[in-house]
């Protein structure tokens, strides 16, 4: 009987051990992996990432270097820190890396198999990506929908004058990011539905709201099944049997909203002019070689809670730090509110027109993105073969994490890199659309985020409108000098304690 036990215990844990040490000895007879923490037996590095995972990270290029091996659990992982192996990275190995590597809460109801951002690199996804870029994000597109843009920002400084007109003790002010997180969700709504989704009389749009933020959530917190894969069967978070609930639940509503369309084209009553995002995809055509004849009910749903997941934590968060930047550096803030008078005089509001005409406005958003970009470590990477990469052997499977995080802090490319300094963007040709990799908020390459184009005139128009409609001040507890600067990562790296503001009218 205890020779039984023995091998019990042998089999749940020596064995499994042993495995990972073989298989690591496997990999390594192929050429020489990058450096990194040793880690411990099984588990790996999961107890070396901290609480701040791309700083933790960030710090150990001092010891490793700009490239750096991690084990996570069961999961090869490779880490890029710097500008440079960003740039070998998306110039000569983009097409290596092409697929994604995914979690377990990404695959409920087969999810990445209709997803812009995770699908499989293939025919499928690049019909996705064209339909995005060519149809739904084209300049013209874009320009034709401004008009949408600017009621939905106006809706949310309504929303912010009325919420900061309710009594409550002095000094405390208004939640800013919730404020753009509604404002967002309500315009994507209206991009891809031609409809308020947070309108007061729009119970299924509430329900919705409810639904996709339940999402975030989940999708916000680790989940052990994605280092130990035998796991998966346990759950023992409860994250699947929650991501199963309320997918299913958005899936449905979208499926709902997609059924009412289909009436409505049926019956006539739609106006001519109006072309949103669902149309371009019930409209499709397929060539009948490489792509489907038409978008399925199902695609067309996972395409919807997409471009939601994508646009409304991403923007909400970039604004709160961008906020938060300007309060406590309050030489910035006036710059931008000097800018903004003379470009537009006293009383007009900013217009998307504007923006090529602020450049400082502009060199604040790049400044915010190089310090806190809004996924630090983009959507992760998967090495499709056995690549060489920068004289290291990176195995078929590997994921791959581009600390966008650490790339912003990269003392051999940044001066002074810890300061929050817009002045340093003024007449320089850095960008972030892919090209520059030293600032890269939405990626480069094949798999770089397509919606920069409608983020791009989103955010200075939601920031510009903010600093040009109010005063802002500080929350009476907080001051530039206790701002808590600490992140969490969740879908997006937001701020540990949401940025409270108190703002004043100063526009009529």
């Amino acid at each position: 009987m205890e020779r039984s036990w023995d091998f019990l215990v042998y089999f749940i844990i020596i064995f499994p051990l042993l495995v990972l040490l073989l298989r690591r000895r496997k990999s390594s007879s192929h050429g020489r992996l990058p450096p990194g923490p040793p880690g411990w037996p099984i588990l790996g590095n999961l107890f070396d990432l901290g609480t701040e995972p791309q700083r933790t990270l960030a710090d150990l290029r001092h010891k490793y270097g700009q490239v750096i091996w991690l084990r996570l659990g069961v999961k090869k992982t490779m880490v890029i820190l710097s500008a440079k192996s960003a740039t070998e990275f998306f110039k000569n190995h983009d097409l290596s890396f092409a697929d994604r590597s995914l979690t377990e809460n990404s695959q409920v109801h087969d999810y990445h198999k209709s997803s812009v951002a995770l699908s499989p690199y293939g025919s499928y996804w690049r019909l996705l990506r064209r339909l995005v870029t060519v149809e739904m994000l084209v300049t013209k597109r874009i320009n034709d929908t401004a008009f949408i843009r600017r009621k939905c920002v106006d809706d949310m400084l309504f929303w912010i004058e009325e919420e900061a007109s309710k009594p409550r003790s002095e000094g405390q002010g208004v939640h800013v990011a919730r404020f753009v997180f509604l404002m967002t969700f309500n315009l994507l709504g209206n991009l891809m539905l031609s409809k308020d989704l947070l309108d007061p009389k729009s119970n299924k749009g509430s329900e919705f709201f409810t639904a996709m933020s339940s999402l975030m959530e989940w999708n916000g917190h680790a989940n052990l099944s994605d280092f130990f894969p035998l796991l998966r069967w346990f759950d023992l978070q409860g994250l699947k049997k929650k991501m199963e609930r309320d997918l299913g639940k958005a899936l449905e509503i979208a499926s709902e909203f997609v059924k009412e369309r289909m009436d409505e084209r049926q019956l006539g009553s739609i106006p001519e002019k109006r072309k949103d995002f669902l149309e371009v995809l019930l409209e499709f055509e397929g060539n009948g070689k490489d792509e489907p004849a038409k978008i399925s009910g199902r695609d067309i749903n996972i395409f919807l809670l997409d471009i939601f997941l994508a646009g409304s934590e991403t923007t909400s968060s970039t604004i709160e730090w961008a906020m938060t930047e300007l309060l406590c550096n309050p030489e910035s803030m006036r710059k931008v509110k000097a800018e903004l008078t003379m470009v537009m005089g006293e009383n007009r509001k900013i217009e998307e027109s504007d923006i090529d005409n602020l450049p400082y406005l502009q060199a604040v958003i790049k400044e915010t993105f190089r310090l806190h970009p809004p996924i630090p470590f983009l959507v992760p990477r998967k090495a499709m073969k056995d690549t060489n990469f920068m004289g290291y052997f990176i195995p078929k499977n590997t994921q791959v994490f581009v600390n966008t995080w650490a790339i912003g802090r990269d003392p051999d490319v940044w001066d002074e890199p810890l300061c929050f300094k817009p002045e340093r963007f003024i007449d320089s040709k850095i960008d972030y659309r892919g090209q520059h990799f030293e600032l890269i908020p939405f990626g480069a390459g094949r798999r770089m985020c397509a919606g920069v184009p409608l983020a791009h005139r989103v955010l200075h128009l939601i920031l510009g409108s903010l600093v040009r409609q109010f005063d802002w001040e500080l929350d009476g507890s907080v001051t530039p000098e206790t701002m808590d600067m600490k992140a969490i990562l969740g879908i997006t790296s937001r701020k540990l304690k949401p940025l409270v503001a108190v703002p004043s009218k100063c526009m009529a």
